[in-house]
């Protein structure tokens, strides 16, 4: 199996298959994409989302904000599961949406935990990290806001943001108020959108 011309392991090709049927059982009781864009799961979201796996391949301790249906951080926690390293916390308040990210994340055996919290709270419970993720939960400027509890000041934690065609009007607002290093990463799944790899952040107002 290859998922944007990356060769899969048949491992983890069965463990993102099993969260494929969990998320298709479990999509029919609670919202946890947005219903138009379950038909194409694998290309719109899972395909989208191993793509941060893929740009930072690394055992790392990583930060899901957000995680919702599991978009990036479960896939995340299965890719670090073939590397027996690495740590996703998962950050998701809605309690439903947990219970959810725990049954894939036990029945897969990813490398993840859950956190049933508001991302305004997950620094002082989660701790440190390396990388932090977030997919389809606000601008590059709130993202860059809610992760400065990690990055600011810490040259060793990035934030990986997918991110939209007018994600240039969403760097030009956040660096009105922080200065940061930028990588620019095209998707490999969506044409006119990026994953944008932040480092370095300071804060300048």
């Amino acid at each position: 199996m290859e998922l944007n011309g990356l060769r899969v392991s048949r491992e983890t090709q069965e463990r993102l298959q099993h969260f494929a049927a969990l998320f298709q059982k479990w999509a029919k009781a609670i919202n946890l994409v947005a219903p138009s864009t379950l038909d194409d799961l694998w290309h719109r979201h899972i395909a989208d989302s191993s793509q941060i796996f893929q740009i930072h391949p690394q055992p790392v301790t990583w930060v899901d904000l957000g995680s919702g249906g599991g978009f990036p951080g479960v896939i995340t926690a299965i890719f670090l599961a073939e590397l027996q390293g690495g740590w996703v916390h998962l950050v998701e308040s809605n309690h439903k949406k947990a219970a959810f990210l725990r049954t894939a994340l036990r029945e897969t055996n990813a490398r993840g935990s859950v956190h049933s919290i508001r991302i305004e709270d997950a620094y002082t419970e989660v701790g440190e990290c390396g990388a932090i993720s977030a997919r389809a939960l606000t601008d590059l400027d709130g993202l860059i806001g809610y992760s400065a509890a990690w990055m600011l000041g810490k040259e060793n934690c990035r934030g990986f943001f997918h991110k939209g065609r007018d994600y240039r009007k969403e760097i030009d607002k956040a660096r009105g108020r922080w200065e940061f290093d930028l990588l620019e990463h095209r998707s490999a799944v969506e044409q006119e959108s990026v994953i944008l790899e932040v480092s370095n952040l300071r804060r300048l107002v």
